[in-house]
């Protein structure tokens, strides 16, 4: 049988796969990154409370269709992916020949860290008929390399050990039929013999970032998120635990599924913005981006020598020229489907105010109870929706109008900069402004704060 082609959907299978392996600053001392493995932990069945292990078990739920000149009821392929947790110990050679395990070596100048790393993994569970149940049980081998650590001169002054636990790991299948069509379930569960007693020994013994690759033959997979009419009693009926399915490759097809620790949408796709992973809650990566490039050098010295991994987005970021930043700044997509050239105008987007001359946001205004509102006017903002905790801060607070813009729904936005915040002029330059409606703001009389530029000034002349 031709092997599966599941490279489309692998590079959004390992962004869940290491989905919160490394965290922001990215370096050892970081209390959040001594605490790691956020999502799919599959803990050891017999591990002891105060270990804090996670459920030792996933389970989902799809469904198929099988065409009616089918010549069979089809096969799906299952892969089980996980990290398989490593630990690397760095041990000192001390003067009498001895090892003694440190956290830290500094090796020719370069700091070498004791840290927790991962393995990836892969069990593939074959092609399995979409019919009856099945019950594998697979084990994924344990193991230990040595690293040596020498000096300018040659000198063996330590060494790196690298060590995993065996990991067991059982998946089963049953297939059944539901409203003419086929409901697939898959369980996995983590089968470590042995008691844990330590959350450390816990995590050792874990399957992390667990998820679960289909490719059905014969068949096609169903979605679950926008399910058709015919199938959506079907797909109420599927039932979720720690894993949830979403159709995966391009647009459109139907014949694979990503099972993700995380909720997703079909079809979920890497912004093709992005240069590289960063690990950090399904990141935005400009903020990310700019956040280290704001690090001292001795914190990227910190960072690289605490993961490979840390150490590629610290170069990364350091390398990035202006305009790879400025891509990853934002892009407006089309809600309609219609494509990017959907809204140009003579070869200009729909979003760029040149596409439409009517469009000025520097000098258009709005009427806010009988009065123009523009740029530069001063307002109080008056929040009505309650949006958010946001909302309720501003209320009160005396703004300036940077913009009033009107979106392609025919409503009108105005942007504002708060007068009392500090970083006004920087939120200006970058174009970071926070938006309400015209019904949400009070206009206030041109001279208000006149003569004085100072914020505590205004608001000592028209205090809320």
């Amino acid at each position: 049988m031709t092997p599966i082609d599941l490279d489309p959907v692998r590079e959004v299978a390992d962004a869940v796969l290491y989905e919160g392996y490394l965290l922001y600053p990215y370096r050892a001392s970081s209390h959040k990154n001594q605490s790691r493995w956020q999502f799919g932990v599959l803990g050891p069945p017999a591990a002891a409370p105060a270990s804090f292990a996670e459920d030792p078990g996933m389970a989902m739920q799809c469904l198929l269709a099988v065409p009616a000149d089918a010549p069979g009821p089809g096969e799906v392929t299952v892969l089980l992916r996980f990290l398989q947790h490593q630990v690397r110990q760095v041990l000192r050679r001390d003067a009498d020949g001895a090892e003694t395990a440190v956290a830290e070596l500094v090796v020719a100048g370069r700091s070498v860290l004791t840290w927790d790393e991962a393995v990836e993994c892969e069990v593939d569970l074959g092609a399995l008929p979409l019919a009856g149940s099945t019950d594998q049980v697979r084990t994924v081998a344990g193991g230990e390399e040595a690293e040596i650590l020498t000096d300018a001169g040659g000198a063996v002054v330590g060494r790196i050990v690298r060590g995993r636990d065996a990991l067991t790991v059982r998946v089963r299948t049953r297939v059944e039929e539901d409203d003419g069509l086929l409901r697939l379930s898959v369980r996995v569960d983590n089968e470590h013999a042995g008691a844990v007693a330590d959350k450390d020994a816990a995590i050792h013994a874990s399957l992390i970032g667990t998820h679960l690759l289909l490719q059905a033959r014969g068949a096609a997979f169903v979605s679950l998120r926008e399910p058709p009419r015919e199938a959506a009693a079907a797909a109420a009926r599927c039932e979720q635990r720690r894993c949830w399915p979403v159709l995966a490759g391009p647009k459109g097809s139907t014949d694979t599924v990503l099972g993700a620790p995380i909720i997703l949408y079909d079809h979920p796709e890497i912004a093709e913005q992005s240069t590289g992973a960063l690990f950090d809650s399904t990141e935005i990566d400009e903020i990310l981006t700019l956040r280290v490039m704001t690090m001292t050098e001795a914190e990227k010295a910190e960072a690289r020598a605490t993961d490979p991994r840390a150490r590629e987005i610290i170069d990364r970021c350091d390398a990035m020229a202006p305009g790879e930043l400025q891509q990853l700044h934002g892009l407006l997509r089309d809600p309609q489907g219609r494509g990017p050239d959907a809204f140009d105008t003579g070869g200009a987007p729909w979003w760029d105010p040149a596409a439409d001359a009517s469009v000025s946001p520097e000098s258009d205004s709005v009427l806010v109870d009988g009065v123009a509102v523009a740029k530069g006017s001063l307002v109080r903002v008056r929040p009505r929706r309650r949006a958010d905790a946001q909302d309720l801060f501003f209320a009160g607070q005396v703004a300036r109008v940077t913009a009033v813009l009107s979106d392609v729904d025919g409503g009108v936005h105005v942007a504002l900069v708060l007068v009392d915040d500090p970083a006004a002029d920087l939120h200006d330059w970058y174009g970071r402004y926070f938006y309400f409606t015209p019904d949400e703001l009070e206009p206030l009389p041109g001279d208000f704060g006149q003569g004085s530029t100072d914020a505590t000034q205004v608001r000592k002349e028209n205090p809320s």
